[in-house]
């Protein structure tokens, strides 16, 4: 069996905990999981404060990294995410074999994830802030919105849930030819309002692996069984997203 290391990246408002339904069943797999929670938020909300930005949340994880010196990484982000693990895999390249975006931005270049949302989104994400983050936080979006129809899975979130960092979304990404060397697989989850399906669409132009996902926004919550499968899937697959051969080497960067 091809073992590999998870390392699950957690978007906005949510802690490493979001993962607890999902990292189970990749353990189970024989796989190593690492759930960073980013700072600021959830468990780490006593870190907050309003200088927090994405360079601080890349260098989360790629303390993460170094300090477990974690080679042939399977780095997933979830939607805000997809800012932080694209910015990683600019840094530390030679530790991922794949870079996996959930229903998450790719960016390019000196984009904010603010700008990657469409103008209606990104319009009451300002509002909220100005109105009830007191100019500086962004509050949680509503989960009926995202998706979350149980009322089991609403309550369990909800009770989680905190107030992100506005200026990590309005924080560019720094990316150049490193982070697009890191083969790249995209899952979109299909059975919400769609804001994430542009960045299937790029995805799929860069060549990179496309899986949909008939569930909401939050499917390591809604679909942590059929995820874990994609992710399985991908543990199990060569660079270029194939099935790996006996005794060919994993990818490392």
């Amino acid at each position: 069996m091809r073992t590999v290391t998870f390392v699950l990246v957690p978007g906005a408002w949510h802690g490493g905990w979001c993962w607890s339904r999902v990292a189970p069943l990749l353990r189970a797999a024989g796989h190593e999981v690492h759930t960073p929670t980013l700072t600021g938020v959830s468990d780490r909300a006593h870190t907050l404060h309003p200088s927090v930005g994405l360079a601080t949340h890349v260098e989360d994880v790629v303390r993460l990294l170094d300090a477990y010196d974690l080679t042939d990484v399977h780095l997933v982000g979830h939607s805000y995410g997809g800012q932080v693990i694209s910015q990683v895999a600019e840094e530390r390249p030679e530790r991922l074999a794949r870079r996996i975006h959930l229903d998450a931005f790719v960016p390019d270049d000196g984009t904010a994830a603010i700008d990657l949302l469409p103008p209606d989104v990104a319009h009451h994400y300002r509002e909220s802030v100005r109105e009830f983050g007191f100019g500086w936080l962004i509050p949680p979006r509503s989960l009926t919105v995202l998706g979350v129809t149980d009322q089991a899975d609403v309550a369990w979130l909800t009770e989680r849930l905190t107030p992100h960092p506005w200026a990590t979304y309005r924080e560019p990404v720094r990316l150049g030819a490193a982070a697009a060397r890191v083969p790249g697989t995209y899952i979109d989850c299909t059975d919400w309002l769609g804001v994430f399906a542009p960045f299937a669409d790029k995805a799929r132009a860069l060549g990179w692996d496309v899986h949909r996902l008939a569930t909401g926004h939050e499917a390591m919550v809604t679909a942590p069984g059929e995820l874990a499968a994609l992710l399985l899937a991908d543990a199990a697959a060569g660079p270029a997203g194939r099935p790996q051969e006996a005794g060919t080497p994993a990818w490392h960067g």
